[in-house]
């Protein structure tokens, strides 16, 4: 196979950037924009030894998965919605697949274990307009006027775009306002090549329960002139709480800097989930799609197997999103999170909340509970801490060795391992199950539908000898 080759190969399965993956005598083609079930025509771009990268040229016979007419006409030219041109029913199949091979393939866990604990992945009824935060790229286009909408994929050039299927309504209304007050008062967008220019990004962020807005301005500078013309238009949208700007003056490609800076409101908005009550802010984690977030809970708070009369402890807690859930049905927990700013939102997150039976620990899980053991044992007469109930949700690179050691020497009786990305998850469960663990339950969760991203939630109990 060669660079400039056209092929006929049928596409057999989803890659992870969301290239449609298919065969011809096991010489394995990359080609973005097909879906499971085509038969396509396409061009080598670049050949490797076992494998190669190549472009759609034409699509042959129609996927009986493939769409119609994707509902964003950007779906092929933003990098946003990998898998929108796949029915709906497919994808969940394919995330569904998809966890149920890494389990096997790198957690090394036997294939009949698997199928007895794998169980239905839980989808969404309507699978667009679910996302409570954007952050939209602000630039030039090639006549000079100023833009917002997304990163083409593996790309910094923006694809002007504002009205995102998978985000909220009310986020055209903001751009429009911000795009024209830039340019009535002739203020610059950043140029990240050239490091100059003014407004880098817009933050948007929705309480789908409260119904509260904010917006967040990201600078490369000190301050936003005429900024109190552009917070009085922006605090006429119904709902808007929170108008803020955050200084950033790194060429790097972190979206947000560490200062926020009040411009109308408040510095934060509120939301809702199940009957929880989170204070966020611009730096807030915060999970992008609280329709799936509740049901991702509720998964993670059954297979805990919560009495009322258990320890928890609820690694990565962030804001406390699970913390607090757990603590509506657990004795006692504890949360541990390394994000300073994190534990003082979780911590204020727990009062407005009335939960008292939750403390919230800043630093490495791996350091703060040795030292919490220690102290315990020193107050109890040498009798050793464990917890009953163990729950991480770590970032996408998952939990490092040191962390879940000590989730070992814990001794608890159940783990909950919340995902989102199974490769990881099924790295970690290896280690477990090496000491003592097995898997008894696993259902993945579709909180990013048209994407190939998905969560999982797994339940290991610690086997008796």
């Amino acid at each position: 196979m060669r660079k400039n080759d056209i092929v006929t190969v049928r596409i057999e399965d989803i890659g992870s950037n969301g290239e449609g993956i298919g065969k011809i005598e096991g010489y394995a083609l990359f080609i973005k924009d097909a879906v499971i079930g085509d038969v396509v025509e396409a061009k080598i771009m670049k050949a490797k030894k076992n494998y190669a990268y190549a472009k759609l040229v034409n699509i042959v016979t129609p996927s009986e998965f493939r769409v119609k007419k994707p509902v964003c006409p950007m779906a092929r030219s933003c990098g946003g919605c990998q898998i929108q041109e796949m029915e709906y029913g497919r994808q969940l199949s394919f995330k569904e697949d998809k966890v149920r091979e890494k389990l096997i393939r790198i957690g090394g866990i036997p294939e009949e274990i698997v199928s007895k604990a794998m169980e239905p992945i839980v989808g969404m009824e309507n699978p667009f307009a679910y996302r409570n935060k954007a952050q939209f790229p602000v630039g030039t286009d090639r006549d000079g006027r100023i833009v917002a909408g997304f990163y083409a994929g593996r790309t910094h050039s923006i694809i002007p775009n504002t009205r995102c299927a998978l985000g909220v309504e009310v986020n055209e209304r903001i751009l429009r306002c911000v795009i024209d007050f830039m340019e009535e008062f002739r203020i610059s967008a950043y140029h990240e090549e050239e490091h100059r220019g003014l407004v880098r990004h817009v933050l948007i962020r929705y309480g789908f329960r409260t119904r509260e807005i904010m917006v967040c301005l990201v600078i490369n500078g000190n301050g936003i002139p005429h900024g109190e013309v552009l917070a009085e238009r922006l605090s006429g949208i119904e709902g808007m709480t929170s108008i803020t700007y955050s200084v950033n003056r790194e060429r790097t490609n972190v979206i947000m800097g560490n200062e926020i800076r009040l411009l109308w409101g408040q510095t934060y908005i509120t939301d809702v989930i199940g009957d929880v009550k989170y204070q966020i802010s611009p730096l807030s984690f915060y999970q992008v799609n609280p329709v799936q977030t509740e049901k991702l809970y509720g998964v993670a708070m059954e297979y805990a197997q919560l009495t009322g009369e258990e320890t928890v402890w609820d690694l990565y807690c962030g804001i406390g999103t699970i913390s607090l859930f757990l603590a509506k049905k657990a004795k006692q927990v504890y949360g541990v999170e390394i994000v300073p700013q994190a534990v003082l939102d979780a911590r204020m997150n727990a009062k407005i909340n009335g939960i008292g039976n939750v403390e919230f620990f800043e630093g490495k899980a791996e350091k703060v509970l040795p030292e919490f053991g220690k102290k315990y044992e020193e107050e109890h007469e040498g009798r050793k801490y464990y917890a009953d109930v163990v729950v991480v949700d770590p970032p996408r690179k998952g939990c490092d060795e040191g962390l879940l050691r000590t989730i070992v020497e814990m001794g608890a009786k159940r783990v909950v391992y919340v995902s989102c990305d199974p490769a990881t998850l099924s790295r970690d469960l290896k280690y477990l199950r090496g000491e003592g663990y097995e898997v008894e339950r696993v259902r993945a969760v579709d909180q990013f539908p048209q994407t190939v991203h998905v969560e999982c939630v797994v339940l290991l109990s610690k086997v008796q000898n």
